[in-house]
C-alpha cells in the first residue's frame, strides 16, 4: 500500500500550522499529503450551524481553504483532501493504515491551555499505530528552526528505543539534518539496581560510562544505516522530561517514545511525552512502542 502523510485540519491557526509542517515534511520524504477534516467538528471561528447540510458545507469550505493555501504555497506537492463523516478520533485513526505519520495542531504552553483538540488529541496520540506530530502555531513564525537538530530521547535497551531512533534517523536523513540523542539517567535508590546491573556498571567503569555505553549501543545500528547523518551523543543526570525540554528550543523536532498503558481511566501516553507535548516550543513527534498490559 502506498504511504502518505496525513494532517488533521479544522480551520484554526494551530491546525493550519500543522498542515503547513506536514506539507514540508511530505516534500522532505517525497510523499503525498492528505488533509483530513471530520465534518462533525465545530470549527472554532465559525458560528454553529443547526442542520447537517450547513455544517457539512462549512466543513468543506474549511478543508478547501486549507488545500488551496498549501497548493499555492507548495506547487510541487502531491496534495489531496478528504472530508470524513465521523468523529475526529475515528477519522484520524482510520487513516493510520496508510499514513507514514499524522500531524495535529497544538495550542499554547502549559497544562491549562493544553494542546489543540485536547478532548481527543490525547486519544489519537495514545491509540495511533504510527507517529503523531504535534505542531503549534507561533504567530506566523516558522514551525521549526531551519538548521536545528532532530532531538531524540533514548532509554532502556536498543530494542526498547528502536522505533523512536528509527523515526529520528529517517527524519534527519530526509531533511539533511543532524541527530542529537539524549539519554537521561538518575541516581538509583538503595537496592534499586540488581547485582547483575551493578556488575555491568562496574565493568563499564561506573554509572556514567555505563549509560554512555548503553546509548552508543542503541545508536549503533541506526548510524550504520544512515552514515551521512551527523550524531551528537548526550548523557545527563536528571529526569528525561527536563533534560529533553532544556534542549528543545533550538530543535527542528523533538522525538519521544510512547508506551501506552491502559487502565481504569483509559489510555495514557506517559509523563515524558505529556511534558513534551505541553511544554516543548518545537514540534513533537510521539512514536508508538509496545503497549503495556493494563495496570
Amino acid at each position: 500500500m502506498s504511504r502518505e502523510i496525513v494532517a488533521g485540519v479544522d480551520g484554526s491557526p494551530e491546525s493550519l500550522a500543522a498542515a503547513d509542517w506536514a506539507a514540508r515534511e511530505a516534500l522532505h520524504r517525497d510523499l503525498p499529503l492528505r488533509l483530513v477534516h471530520a465534518w462533525r467538528w465545530e470549527p472554532l471561528d465559525l458560528p454553529l450551524a443547526q442542520d447537517p447540510t450547513t455544517q457539512q458545507r462549512a466543513a468543506r469550505e474549511v478543508l478547501g481553504a486549507a488545500e488551496a493555501t498549501l497548493a499555492e504555497r507548495y506547487p510541487e506537492l502531491s496534495l489531496s483532501s478528504e472530508l470524513i463523516g465521523d468523529t475526529p478520533v475515528a477519522a484520524l485513526l482510520g487513516t493510520s493504515g496508510r499514513a507514514e505519520l499524522l500531524a495535529l495542531g497544538s495550542r499554547g504552553h502549559g497544562a491549562v491551555t493544553g494542546f489543540l483538540l485536547g478532548s481527543y488529541g490525547q486519544q489519537v496520540i495514545a491509540a495511533a499505530t504510527v507517529p503523531v506530530v504535534s505542531v503549534r502555531s507561533r504567530d506566523g513564525a516558522p514551525a521549526e528552526p531551519p538548521a536545528g537538530e532532530i532531538l531524540v530521547g533514548q532509554h532502556g535497551s536498543p530494542e526498547d528505543s528502536a522505533a523512536v531512533l528509527r523515526f529520528a534517523f529517517e527524519t534527519a536523513a530526509a531533511r539533511g539534518a543532524a541527530v542529537r540523542a539524549v539519554r537521561a539517567w538518575s541516581l538509583p535508590p538503595l537496592f534499586a539496581y540488581s547485582p547483575s546491573s551493578l556488575m555491568l556498571a562496574d565493568e563499564a567503569g561506573g554509572l556514567v560510562p555505563y549509560e554512555e555505553k548503553a546509548l552508543r549501543e542503541a545508536l549503533a545500528p541506526w548510524q550504520e544505516r544512515h552514515p551521512d547523518v551527523p550524531v551528537t551523543e548526550h548523557v545527563e543526570l536528571g529526569s528525561a522530561g527536563q533534560v529533553l525540554l532544556s534542549g528543545s528550543g533550538a530543535a527542528q523536532l523533538l522525538v519521544v517514545g510512547r508506551r501506552a498503558r491502559r487502565g481504569a481511566l483509559g489510555s495514557r501516553i506517559g509523563s515524558v511525552a505529556h511534558a513534551a507535548l505541553h511544554l516543548a516550543p518545537c514540534p513533537v513527534a510521539v512514536v508508538p512502542q509496545e503497549v503495556d498490559a493494563q495496570d
